[in-house]
């Protein structure tokens, strides 16, 4: 993957005129913060050798480079996910390229469901610890020293600092959080009642299909991290009998002018 890995490098370094130190990655409904960025270059992933491509609604598939609120960034606008029969090195491959571009901070958002009975839809949780439970993880295999150890922590994987930042910036702005346990599923369906039901005793407040992979990777290679879920349907059980793929891009659509706004005043205090 080494090579691979610099492949990509090179192939952006040639399309990327700066040094940009945070990189943003915006999930299922997400995208209208990346209409906010002063564009310098935008990429589409099919043209970066050996991108992933996402193949799902509501991800656009490129890679902006620009400035945001006077902030150099890399804002990747959309994200493969491990339901579309990708391995997870493989979901995962932009991480270590973005650290070969000098990124140190990486910030990334999901849409996911709602398993805490106090959230509500339209809600933004910032993650301070995650449950995986999609059964794999990226860093199965030989493991390349170069790019990390061969048994990195995820003790405290999100960055307490940037969640204070996150936390002090919407008292600011008068954006209501919640903070709480990320849970990544396999998908590609929506959780039964059981399952949603186990996945809250087990500890988690939100449940979605993504995300994890990319902290893992990010840590792994030295990457802090800071992340958080639009509340786009309600896992608890009772509350909703089914959910839409439509319905969860219309409501991540309704939160994202909240979370534009958070992340938008967030970056010039990371």
């Amino acid at each position: 993957m080494r090579q691979d890995i610099l492949e990509s490098f090179n192939y952006l370094k040639e399309h990327i005129n700066g040094k940009p130190e945070i990189a943003i990655v915006l999930g299922t409904g997400l995208g209208e913060l990346a209409e906010k960025v002063e564009v310098i270059s935008e990429i589409p992933y099919e043209a970066i050798p050996h991108f992933p491509v996402s193949q799902v609604q509501g991800h656009k598939g490129t890679l902006i480079h620009g400035r945001l609120n006077g902030v150099e960034v890399i804002v990747m606008n959309g994200r493969c996910h491990y339901y579309e029969g990708h391995t997870q090195q493989h979901i995962t491959f932009p991480i270590p390229v973005l650290k070969q571009l000098g990124i140190r901070r990486l910030i990334l958002s999901n849409a996911a469901g709602g398993a805490n009975p106090s959230f509500k839809i339209g809600d933004i949780m910032l993650i301070r610890d995650h449950i995986n439970r999609l059964g794999s993880n990226p860093l199965l295999g030989p493991n390349d020293d170069t790019l990390g150890p061969r048994f990195p922590s995820m003790n405290k994987a999100y960055s307490s600092e940037m969640l204070e930042i996150a936390m002090e910036t919407a008292r600011k702005n008068d954006i209501h959080v919640q903070c709480g346990v990320y849970l990544a599923m396999e998908g590609p369906y929506f959780g039964s009642a059981a399952e949603c039901r186990a996945y809250y005793i087990l500890g988690c407040d939100a449940i979605g299909m993504s995300t994890i992979p990319e902290t893992i990777a990010a840590v792994h290679c030295g990457i802090e991290v800071f992340a958080l879920s639009v509340i786009t349907d309600l896992a608890i059980v009772g509350e909703q009998e089914n959910v839409s793929h439509e319905e969860v891009l219309g409501a991540a659509a309704k939160a994202g002018p909240k979370v534009s706004k958070l992340i938008y005043e967030m970056l010039p205090k990371i």
